[in-house]
């Protein structure tokens, strides 16, 4: 196999924390996304994850995860909002967010 992974670089950017919150309610969303997906698909709540039986520990809501868990949501949340600034984007958060 000779993929080589090729992210865009977001080694300079930083998030202020003016996106704090904004990173936890896309990482929250993400979650939500990720479980509604795999409902549809026939998944449901087991002890273990199991493929065949469609299973995982994970379909629980957000504030139940491991904190693994939400730590892996949460750095995709931010390196996607690094990603926009690395381009030329701005993010503006909104003043008031849900939760």
């Amino acid at each position: 196999m000779s993929y080589q992974p090729r992210p865009i670089d977001t080694a300079g950017v930083e998030l202020g924390p003016e996106l704090s919150r904004l990173v936890e309610l896309l990482a929250r969303n993400n979650h939500e996304l990720w479980a509604l997906r795999r409902m549809r698909e026939g998944w449901r709540w087991g002890p273990r994850r199991d493929d065949a039986r469609k299973e995982t520990p994970l379909l629980v809501p957000y504030d139940e995860l491991p904190e693994s868990e939400k730590a892996y949501d949460r750095d995709n949340a931010a390196e996607t909002l690094k990603v926009i600034l690395a381009l030329g984007g701005r993010i503006v958060p909104p003043k008031e967010l849900p939760g």
